[in-house]
Order: C-alpha cells, then structure tokens, then sequence
C-alpha cells in the first residue's frame, strides 16, 4: 500500500477485514502476555519480562486502535499519541529495570528462555503475516504495525539472549537484550508522537486553508 510518509491518502483501519485480524492478534498477544511474564518470573529473565510487557502494550494499542477505526482524525491522532506515551513509559521502565538489576545480577534460566522464545516468535510471525498488507496508514494503523514488527525482533533478541546467557553462564546477555529492547520502544514511541503530530498539523492547515 502507498501512502506511509503523509504524502498520499493513508489506510485509516475502515476495513471488515482489518478488524478481523486485529481481534486475532489481540487474542494471540494477550495469550502470549501471561505465557511470557509467568515464563520470566520463572526463568528470572529481565529480557523475557521485557517481551512480555511488549505482548501487553500490543494488545492494548490494538484494542485502542480498534476503538477509534472510522473516528474523527482528531480521536485517531490523539489515540496514536496515547499509544506513543504508553511505549515511552514503558521503554522508560524496562530501561530502568534493568539498570536495577545490574546490580543484582543472578543467571537466568537459558532452557525457559529458549523455549518460550520460539512460541513467541511463531505467535508473533503469525500476527506480522496477519498485518503486513496493511502496515502502511495513517499513525493510527502505523503504530499497530510498529508495535507488532517490535515484538517479532524483541523474539528473535530473547532467543539470541538464552544462547549468550547459556553460553556465559552469567546474566549479561540477558540484560543486554533488555535494554536493546528498551530503545526499541522509545524509537517507536518517537515515530508514532511525530506522525501523529504531524497528521494533526496537516489538517488543522487544511482547515485554516478552507476557512
């Protein structure tokens, strides 16, 4: 689809199909969500804790993106920034974890890592497939594909930190990968604030234009 940068009519969600899609991957992302973070309190891994919050912030901005499909783009925009907000807070706080744990460092458990890794990575393989014809939009829909493009390579990172912390035998690998993470949601945060700031600021010049 065209479109992606502000220069032509972006996808706005209008489609029985889209909508169809997302309940499956929120059905699949709030699954992987409690998997997850069980598997991490387990395993004492920062970095599949880190995924899992991932799975949560997915679920929630597709339900919001559900919510606001066929809405104002004042509703949209402002549901774009919210999402934005919420992965800046969590970026904010998986970094912060992680710096705590420096500090208290013990060794994951590489197995549980590993393993959950891989169901995460098939169930987010399956919701990219299940969005990609529709990752160019409006910052509405963006923000849906970034957030389901961050879960499929914090999945990867996850499997390359079980193989760092079995190879190790320490817990660096581990919170490496955590704050890789991290900087993925703040990076993402920035793409979906500016591309939402910037849709309202062309329809508010439209607006004055037409005025």
């Amino acid at each position: 689809m065209s479109g992606c940068c502000g220069h032509d009519a972006k996808f706005e969600g209008v489609s029985d199909d889209y909508k169809r899609r997302l309940w499956i991957v929120i059905a699949l992302n709030a699954t992987m969500f409690g998997v997850e973070m069980t598997a991490g309190h387990v395993a004492k891994s920062q970095a599949l804790q880190a995924d899992a919050l991932d799975f949560l912030g997915d679920a929630l901005t597709y339900g919001i993106s559900l919510a606001v499909i066929g809405a104002s783009i004042r509703a949209r925009t402002n549901a774009a920034l919210a999402k934005g907000l919420s992965l800046l807070l969590m970026g904010l706080w998986v970094f912060g974890a992680t710096v705590y744990r420096v500090f208290y460092v013990g060794v994951p458990e590489a197995e549980i890592m590993g393993v959950v890794g891989v169901f995460a990575l098939l169930t987010n393989l399956a919701s990219v497939l299940l969005l990609v014809r529709y990752k160019d939009g409006d910052a509405n829909v963006r923000s849906v594909w970034l957030c389901s493009r961050n879960d499929a390579i914090g999945n990867v990172a996850v499997m390359f930190a079980a193989l760092g912390v079995w190879g190790t035998a320490t817990g660096w690998p581990d919170l490496v990968v955590a704050t890789i993470m991290a900087g993925l949601f703040l990076s993402s945060s920035f793409q979906i604030v500016r591309q939402a700031l910037v849709e309202r600021r062309e329809v508010a010049r439209h607006g004055h234009a037409e005025a």
